[in-house]
């Protein structure tokens, strides 16, 4: 057989997206799709042996922010080094457009409260050549990235668009208002959003403190901006809720009205919250009554805590309350180090705190992060199990850790799905038929998390194969970080190992998977700072059937293109 393939993947293991055992196989590659998969006799422009590795398809990231970094950067990292070749931005109702010139420093004040992305970056990297939706598409197009990109309508820049400081102020959006949103919403979908976004956190504010101007919309408003997406026949519904204003059953009931109406599917958060650890259990349960009355209703879950690391080079760290730190706060962070070390400042920081009355960090919740990164801990590990043990004071154990390597080492405190010393909640979750992988919030919190590493972690952490013994099968996982994402989005040309598909394919060698530790990088524009965190065992991801990454490293190859809206699956 004479056949040419452009890319020619032979010897490994495929796992095909769909959860099937993992199967020998080569895969070959023809104008970025692809053409053939089973024992493949002919030759290529290029052939990658894969012996001994798992071949899957790229991952599929719905819940990032990229929507800044986007504009700038043509290497949307962290993500694109965990295997992701297709993310999903403008989640949690922040983003930048619709825009009018005069509200453009409201939405980077929103942006950077919300998603903790520096002001004087965004204000350095966006160009602001666009006001529409559109014309936000056409500026993220016209640069090339190493990952393809799909973008959502942010609910927050929908309502100031419309209604200017009405909206800040949380005002009632008139039925003129709504039918504006609706012709706006319709418009967008058309021109190629994937979908809508909205939230309806109280903890979701502007870096001024103000409230996120979508927090109190209405069910006219949400209704009527769905019924937009319908007008157009297409795009998701994303939202995050506190679920308690005025209650978990009446904000679903809300929420499932809206989709009822609509027919549009939505997926929101789920997570275990400290202050109520079952609460999860119970939007689950009425997801899953929606469900089976035929509605397209689904909860984002992540694969480990929703945490945040502190440091002297994080946004926050366990003494961010002293006035004493915070008037060396903008000091090089050597002679931060310096002046904490004097046993004269690190005296009077501790008696400062000890005499506070502010609310301050559960010392039994902050763990000494490591490297390799510990996301599941064990309480005894805690500071203040370590500071109990040895008759310590736990402020100045604390105190102790965050010096060492010079002022890098981080602490870790996770908010959400840590309960008892274990992730239960989290594989419980996973295993939901009505959930989805999500969270990862890629591109934001730069200063504090880190988990666009989430695909990494997810096989790492949760596979047989990586060794745990009640674990998923590798190939389960695979599916829920490629066809089951993309699926919940409308991106049904890509996830899969088949002929047809897009040719959006990692080669991993598993026994060598594993997270590196974050870092702090600089390189932001205006120097702003970034956690950056990289992993290894990806011998090589592909995008559109070329190779971007090897073993790690960027290969200068930029296929990643910006998707307009949802798609087709090809047939061979």
């Amino acid at each position: 057989m004479n056949t040419n393939y452009d890319l020619l993947i032979r010897n490994g293991r495929v796992a095909d997206g769909l959860g099937s055992p993992l199967f020998e196989a080569d895969v070959a590659v023809r104008d970025g799709r692809i053409a053939a998969v089973g024992r493949i006799d002919g030759n290529a422009r290029e052939v990658i042996d894969a012996a001994g590795a798992v071949v899957a398809p790229g991952f599929v990231d719905i819940h990032t922010h990229y929507d800044g970094q986007a504009m700038w950067d043509s290497r949307l990292a962290s993500s694109s080094w965990h295997g992701v070749t297709t993310v999903v931005m403008g989640n949690c109702g922040v983003g930048f457009a619709p825009v009018r010139e005069h509200d453009r420093e409201r939405l980077i004040e929103l942006m950077e409260g919300v998603e903790d992305i520096p002001g004087v970056a965004l204000h350095e990297g966006l160009d602001w050549a666009w006001e529409s939706f559109d014309d936000y598409l056409g500026a993220v197009e016209r640069r090339p990235h190493d990952v393809d990109v799909c973008a959502q309508l942010p609910h927050g820049a929908l309502r100031v668009y419309v209604m200017g400081e009405r909206a800040a102020r949380l005002e009632p959006a008139t039925p003129e208002d709504v039918a504006r949103m609706r012709e706006i919403a319709a418009e967008a979908m058309r021109a190629g959003a994937l979908g809508f976004s909205t939230s309806r956190s109280i903890n979701h504010r502007t870096i001024k403190g103000d409230p996120t101007p979508s927090l109190r919309a209405s069910e006219a408003e949400l209704t009527g901006i769905a019924m937009g997406l319908a007008d157009a026949g297409r795009g998701v519904l994303q939202l995050l809720s506190d679920f308690d204003t005025p209650s978990m059953e009446e904000e679903f009931a809300m929420l499932r009205r809206v989709v009822e109406k609509s027919g549009r599917p939505l997926s929101f958060t789920v997570a275990q919250k400290h202050d109520d650890p079952q609460g999860w259990r119970k939007l689950l349960k009425l997801i899953d009554e929606a469900v089976k009355d035929g509605l397209p209703i689904r909860g984002q879950v992540a694969p480990r805590p929703i945490g945040m690391l502190l440091g002297l080079q994080a946004s926050l760290n366990p003494f961010s309350g002293s006035p004493m730190v915070r008037e060396i706060a903008d000091k090089p962070l050597a002679e931060r180090v310096a002046i904490m070390r004097d046993p004269k400042f690190k005296a009077a920081v501790l008696d400062h705190l000890s005499r506070t009355t502010r609310k301050r960090l559960d010392l039994r919740l902050l763990f000494p992060f490591g490297d390799p990164p510990n996301y599941e801990p064990d309480p005894s590990t805690s500071i203040a199990a370590q500071a109990e043990r040895s008759g310590r004071n736990p402020d100045e154990l604390a105190y102790e850790l965050i010096l060492q390597d010079e002022g890098r080492a981080f602490l870790y405190t996770p908010f959400a799905n840590y309960h008892d010393g274990n992730l239960q909640a989290c594989r419980e979750m996973m295993a939901d038929p009505n959930t989805v992988i999500g969270l990862g919030d890629g591109g934001a919190h730069v200063g504090m998390i880190s988990d666009a590493s989430f695909p990494t972690f997810l096989m790492t952490h949760w596979s047989k194969e990586c060794g745990r013994g009640d674990g998923f099968d590798l190939s389960w996982l695979i599916k829920r970080q490629t066809s089951d994402t993309a699926r919940t989005v409308g991106l049904n040309d890509r996830g899969v190992i088949a002929p047809g598909m897009k040719a959006d394919i990692n080669i991993i060698d598993v026994d060598k998977l594993g997270l590196t530790a974050p870092r702090m990088t600089f390189d932001l524009p205006a120097g702003g700072k970034r956690l950056l965190q990289k992993a290894d065992g990806y011998r090589a991801t592909i995008v559109s059937g070329a190779v971007t990454y090897r073993d790690g490293e960027a290969t200068g190859q930029l296929p990643g293109r910006l998707v307009r809206g949802p798609q087709a699956a090809v047939a061979a």
